[in-house]
């Protein structure tokens, strides 16, 4: 009897329900029971049609209609796929090749990308930070370039001032090159600045849809996304125009030009040696500088017999040499060369007949800065005035054995000769 039962009950769990026949491929179903594929699907269609053709409230015709459905099969939307990026009902997911991408549902999907969108707004604000303060920047830059401009333009007003009738018909030129410069370089910068505003309005615009594509349905939200990622992904920032203007974009006449060349190609950075040095000078510990100092009134014996000078540490024997000297206040002094066994300091007056060139400057006229040009062999020493660019005077002699440059204050007040590198 038990084995007659226990048969029983294996051939009833080996029929199907619905053909009452053995299973062919049988499934189970979430409830555990077992059918034949063919049965069940038969049986789900045949309810299908009865749902279909059954009277429906209001209420549920509503949300079916509102309830989004595909394009293509015009069935309800179930599924998301994570790889194209889209919506699918469940024809579009038993056609999808290959088969098996990731496919969510809705809900989770919709949170994943809203997550996503959230990241992206905070990465766009960022770019928009950026680009405004570029924009700002590049604002500043043409504020910068007139600032220049301007202080360029004052320098050429002051190196012509004592040149103003022979040079006004370059100073025109200069000008108007200067301004053309400057507005070049300032369209530019406009441009570029219209550029990076129209990124910013770009920017600005992807941020609201992104911020309204947030506070849409699941559904709706959803729906288009991959144009979104596309736009977000393809973004590109205009270039930044960075300008470069060149130090100087005039010329001078000839004399001026020869002598900054020949100052830049000559120059030499000269050190006044103390040991040389007068009692009554005082002499600057980096050596650049002399004053002419006497305390309390009270005259130096030695003053009264010789004439306060200094000698450079540094001398020629050939070649071409350029120094610059530069006068602190009113009064006189003397500049040049000096053979290296000239008696300095003594009551022997300077002169070439004794091995000394130099020229003596003031008290009222002397330049703020004297320029000194050594030529040895063509046995040259020059001296110009560096403000208006002109020779002021010249030695010719022939020279032999080393020569030192020569620094003599020529006055009872005080004054301070201060030689600087050019």
């Amino acid at each position: 009897m038990a084995f007659a039962a226990s048969l029983a009950q294996l051939q009833a769990e080996a029929s199907c329900p619905i053909c009452l026949d053995y299973l062919r491929d049988p499934v189970t179903i979430a409830c555990g029971h077992n059918f034949c594929p063919s049965c069940i699907h038969q049986r789900w269609e045949d309810m299908t049609e009865i749902v279909q053709q059954s009277p429906t409230s209001g209420s549920q015709r509503k949300m079916q209609e509102e309830m989004p459905l595909c394009g293509k099969h015009r069935e309800v939307l179930i599924r998301f796929c994570e790889k194209s990026l889209e919506l699918l009902c469940p024809q579009c997911m038993g056609s999808l090749d290959p088969p098996d991408q990731p496919l969510v549902p809705i809900e989770e999907a919709a949170a994943s990308q809203r997550g996503v969108l959230k990241r992206c707004m905070g990465v766009i604000t960022e770019y928009l930070k950026n680009s405004v303060k570029v924009y700002e920047y590049q604002g500043a830059n043409i504020l910068a370039v007139k600032r220049k401009m301007n202080k360029w333009r004052n320098k050429l007003d002051y190196e012509c001032n004592d040149l103003k009738y022979s040079l006004e018909i370059e100073y025109n030129e200069f000008d108007n090159d200067l301004l053309v410069e400057e507005n070049n370089v300032e369209e530019k910068l406009i441009e570029n600045g219209r550029q990076i505003s129209y990124h910013m309005f770009r920017l600005s615009n992807r941020l609201s849809e992104i911020e309204e594509k947030c506070l849409q349905t699941d559904e709706d939200l959803l729906t288009g996304i991959e144009s979104i990622h596309n736009s977000y992904e393809h973004r590109e920032s205009p270039d930044i125009f960075s300008y470069k203007l060149e130090k100087e974009i005039f010329t001078l006449p000839p004399h001026y030009l020869g002598l900054h060349k020949m100052i830049n190609t000559f120059q030499a950075d000269l050190t006044l040696d103390p040991e040389t040095a007068h009692p009554d000078l005082l002499i600057s510990r980096n050596g650049k500088q002399a004053t002419y100092w006497i305390p309390d009134g009270i005259l130096n014996p030695q003053a009264l017999s010789s004439y306060p000078a200094v000698l450079s540490s540094e001398g020629f024997d050939a070649g071409r040499h350029f120094w610059v000297v530069t006068i602190g206040v009113a009064g006189e002094c003397s500049l040049g060369v000096c053979k290296e066994s000239f008696p300095i300091n003594t009551l022997i007056s300077p002169s070439t007949s004794n091995g000394c060139w130099t020229h003596t400057f003031g008290p009222f006229s002397i330049p703020k800065e004297i320029g000194v040009f050594l030529d040895y062999e063509l046995g040259e020493v020059s001296f110009y005035n560096l403000k208006t660019c002109s020779l002021l005077y010249g030695i010719t002699a022939t020279f032999r054995g080393k020569l030192m440059p020569y620094f003599s204050i020529v006055s009872s007040e005080s004054l301070t000769t201060s030689i600087i590198r050019v």
